[in-house]
């Protein structure tokens, strides 16, 4: 009865205008790269999965958002930054907008949006690489309200522009803004004008998104910062609880937090490591930090049953492996070595891993071993976006394609209930 009521809880309080199918932000409804309700096919023509269709994209490594068969592409073509809303079966463009955008990548060439669109009660959030946070219309596209997070909140520049998706808890729009004016580091927004509610800390803003748990009977907004793991109170931004994570110099933190339970990971590379915490009502307290076993350069493992599935290493330096391990004991339950910087989401008790290389990867979800299913080389070009899974369609995007492809199964199976959340 506790598992049904907490499931519950998290569907009305996260999903609450999702319809089946939906991936409506990063690593979908409940930003925790598991859907419900998918079947997917065990194994893939020659060639690889059927490509329903594909396009050209412009700039930026922002994955797609879906909601209501409609998928939603922000990217940046020329001097626009530009949101499309895409037929999900078929690709037709339904409506566009764009605005100016002058950014110019320093440490990496990239000059387009990194952070996921987030679709909620017919509205769509998008944050522009360069701090412009806007609410657009779903339907049409026209614009409801803007607001210039960096002149606003005196924001640098930082590595790689903007990267963290802003999340909605408590009614409120909440952002890892990183502003020096006033503790900014974490801003919350109404959703109907884009009033400033609050502001808290003034840690900068890393790459890694927030997530949101109800924890000992309140919700709870869980950021990682540019140097900190984070509970804040959406109500009113008064903070749970704070850990150091993160170093400073050219270092980034990119993985999102994963709550399994009333426990926390954090994971990030460049020497940091894993980091595992335990909440109380109020605060939080540190089982352990190891560097050894999972640190992820910015990609989120997946819970499976208890267990963590995710990247070992980064995608720039050095060589990188899917592990499955127990953060409870800290044990390797398996490991499959140099296997390559990938993102991954878990849908059919299958694991649907995108390499950075364009190799998409099929294999089971398994705490016992690593079994691969099917494998394809999909795109030509480095691949960082997130895939997003919606209706047996994924949507793949590298620096200049994206595709939808087939992976649905003809034979489908029960919804069954979510395996992202530990009793």
């Amino acid at each position: 009865m506790r598992f049904l009521k907490y499931i519950l809880l998290i569907m009305l309080y996260t999903a609450s205008d999702c319809f089946a199918g939906d991936w409506p932000q990063i690593l979908g409804s409940y930003r925790n790269g598991h859907i419900r309700g998918e079947s997917l096919a065990k194994s893939w023509p020659e060639g690889g999965p059927i490509t329903k269709w594909q396009r050209t994209v412009g700039s930026g490594f922002a994955g797609l958002a879906i909601s209501q068969n409609v998928a939603i592409l922000f990217h940046r073509i020329g001097d626009q930054e530009t949101v499309e809303a895409l037929e999900a079966q078929t690709g037709k463009v339904i409506w566009k907008h764009s605005i100016p955008v002058n950014y110019r990548g320093t440490f990496n060439p990239n000059d387009g949006p990194i952070a996921v669109p987030l679709i909620h009660n017919n509205r769509v959030y998008v944050y522009g690489i360069s701090g412009k946070l806007q609410c657009l219309d779903f339907k049409t596209g026209k614009q409801i309200w803007m607001r210039d997070t960096h002149k606003d909140y005196q924001v640098g520049e930082g590595y790689f522009g903007v990267g963290s998706t802003p999340i909605i808890v408590e009614n409120k729009l909440i952002v890892n803004v990183g502003g020096k004016r006033k503790n900014a580091g974490i801003v919350a927004f109404s959703l109907d004008k884009g009033i400033t509610l609050w502001q808290t800390m003034q840690d900068d803003a890393s790459y890694s998104s927030p997530v949101s748990a109800f924890l000992h009977g309140r919700y709870y907004a869980i950021f990682i910062t540019r140097l900190h793991l984070v509970g804040v109170d959406p109500r009113n931004g008064n903070v749970l609880f704070q850990f150091p994570f993160g170093k400073r110099g050219p270092t980034v933190n990119g993985a999102n937090p994963v709550v399994v339970g009333k426990y926390i990971f954090a994971t990030a590379s460049y020497g940091v490591g894993g980091l595992w915490v335990q909440t109380e009502r109020d605060s939080a307290s540190e089982v352990w930090r190891n560097g050894q076993i999972m640190s992820s350069q910015y990609t989120t493992p997946v819970e499976y049953g208890g267990t963590l599935i995710g990247i070992d290493g980064r995608q720039d330096i050095g060589s990188s492996r899917l592990l499955c391990f127990d953060p409870k004991s800290k044990k390797v339950l398996w490991s499959k070595d140099d296997f390559g910087y990938a993102t991954l989401i878990e849908a059919d008790d299958k694991l649907i891993i995108m390499k950075s290389d364009g190799t998409l990867v099929l294999a089971e979800a398994s705490q016992e071993e690593y079994k691969e299913l099917a494998r394809a080389q999909v795109l030509n070009s480095t691949t960082r976006a997130l895939p997003a899974l919606s209706n047996g369609l994924l949507f793949v995007r590298s620096e200049k394609t994206l595709k939808c492809l087939q992976l649905k199964s003809d034979n489908p199976v029960p919804e069954k209930p979510d395996k992202a959340t530990l009793k």
